[in-house]
C-alpha cells in the first residue's frame, strides 16, 4: 500500500547536540485528518517544518506517495503550508495571494484565474477578491490562507496552529468549516495544535508528543478513553490517575491494590503480576453519591471524599473532591447529573465508576 505521508523513524538532532524529534513513525492514507498535539517544545512544530521541508532530516526516511523526500527542497514537495500569522503579502489584493503559488509555478495566467476562482467560490470569498488583507478580519485572512494553500492542489496540506490568532467563538466557527473543506476536497491534513479540544474535535487521529517522542497515536475516541501512557493519560482530558500494583483479576476486570483500597479497571497494555501500574479514571465515568445513600458497602471502585468546591458555569457543574489521601480530583457534567446544592462543600460522599470506563496501564 502506498501511502499519502510516511515518517520512517525520523529524528532532527540541532547542530549544538539537542534532539528535537527521536524516532518518530507514521504512516498516513490519503484523505486522513491528523493531529500532532503535545505541550510546547515538543517537537511536533519541527516534525511539520521536516515534512515541509523547512527543516533538515537527521536520520530517517520521509516519503510521500512512496516517494523518498528527504533532500527535495520545499518548492518541490507536494505539500502546501499554512502558517499562525498566516504570512499574507500585505501590497497584494486577496486574489493575487491566493494565485501566487500558482505564479510561482509558471502557470499561465488564463489557468491561474480559473484555479483562483474555483478556490475563492469553495471558500466564499468571492466578494471580497479585490482588497487588501488589511481591510479583512481574522476570520477572512485565515480563509485567504487556506485559499492559497488549497489553490496549487497540494497531496498535503500542512497547518502550523492555523487558528491560535483566533477568538474563541469565532475559532469555533472555523473549526466546523475546516473539518467539512477537508472531507469534500479529500486532501490529507496535518495539522499542528497544543488545543486538545481542536485535536479531538477535528481529526481522523491524532498523535500525542511529548519531549520529542511519540507516546500515543490513535483515534480522538480511543486516545481520550483508553490511554497508553502516564503521559497521555495527564495530558488528555481530566482524568484520576491512582497509583497501584496489580493484585490480580476478576474476570475482564485488573484488580489493584492502591493507598485507598482495592480498585479495579480493564488493561491496556502488558500488565506484570504485582507489577505497578495507573488506574486511569475519566472525570465523566465517576458517579458521585451522598454518604448513604444508594451505595453498598462492599461496592466495587467505592471510594470516599469530601466535596470542597462546588459551582455551575452555564450548563455545567463544577466539583471538586479531596480523598482520604488528599488527592483532589476534579469532576465536571451536565447539571443534570450535579443538581446544584446536590453536593455542598464540605459534604461526605462517595465516589465509584464502571470498571469497563476506568483503563489500567503500566506505571512506566
Amino acid at each position: 500500500m502506498i501511502f499519502d505521508l510516511e515518517l520512517n523513524s525520523i529524528g532532527k538532532v540541532y547542530d549544538n547536540g539537542t534532539p528535537a524529534v527521536t524516532d518518530f513513525n507514521l504512516s498516513v492514507t490519503k484523505g486522513e485528518f491528523i493531529a500532532f498535539l503535545g505541550p510546547s517544545g515538543c517537537g511536533k512544530t519541527t516534525t511539520l517544518r521536516m515534512i515541509a521541508g523547512f527543516e533538515t532530516i537527521s536520520s530517517g526516511d520521509m516519503l510521500i506517495r512512496g516517494e523518498r523526500m528527504n533532500d527535495v527542497p520545499p518548492q518541490r514537495r507536494p505539500t502546501s503550508m499554512i502558517f499562525q500569522n498566516y504570512a499574507l503579502f500585505p501590497h497584494m489584493s486577496v486574489r493575487r495571494n491566493v494565485g501566487y503559488g500558482l505564479e510561482v509555478k509558471g502557470l499561465s495566467k488564463a489557468d491561474r484565474e480559473a484555479k483562483v476562482d474555483r478556490i475563492l467560490a469553495t471558500l466564499g470569498l468571492e466578494d471580497i477578491a479585490e482588497r487588501k488583507p488589511e481591510k479583512l478580519s481574522g476570520g477572512q485572512r485565515q480563509r485567504i490562507a487556506l485559499a492559497r494553500g488549497l489553490v496549487v492542489e497540494p497531496d498535503i496540506l500542512l497547518l502550523d496552529e492555523p487558528l491560535g490568532a483566533l477568538d474563541a467563538n469565532l475559532r469555533k466557527a472555523i473549526q466546523n468549516e475546516l473539518k467539512l473543506l477537508q472531507k469534500s476536497l479529500g486532501v490529507t491534513f496535518i495539522f499542528v495544535t497544543h488545543a486538545q479540544s481542536e485535536a479531538l474535535a477535528l481529526s481522523d487521529r491524532i498523535v500525542v508528543m511529548n519531549q520529542g517522542r511519540v507516546e500515543q497515536i490513535s483515534p480522538p475516541h480511543q486516545l481520550y478513553t483508553r490511554p497508553n501512557t502516564p503521559f497521555v493519560a495527564q495530558f488528555i482530558g481530566r482524568n484520576t490517575v491512582l497509583s497501584g500494583e496489580v493484585a490480580g483479576n476478576d474476570g475482564e476486570d485488573v484488580m489493584v491494590a492502591t493507598g485507598i483500597g482495592m480498585l479495579s479497571g480493564r488493561a491496556n497494555g502488558t500488565l506484570a503480576s504485582h507489577g505497578r501500574v495507573n488506574l486511569v479514571v475519566p472525570a465523566e465515568a465517576i458517579e458521585v453519591n451522598a454518604a448513604g445513600r444508594g451505595m453498598l458497602t462492599g461496592a466495587r471502585n467505592r471510594v470516599d471524599a469530601r466535596i470542597e468546591r462546588s459551582e455551575v458555569v452555564g450548563h455545567i457543574a463544577h466539583l471538586t473532591a479531596r480523598l482520604q489521601d488528599g488527592r483532589v480530583v476534579s469532576l465536571e457534567a451536565h447539571v443534570d447529573k450535579y443538581r446544584p446544592g446536590a453536593f455542598p462543600a464540605g459534604s461526605h460522599v462517595f465516589l465509584s465508576w464502571n470498571p469497563a470506563e476506568a483503563t489500567v496501564i503500566p506505571a512506566h
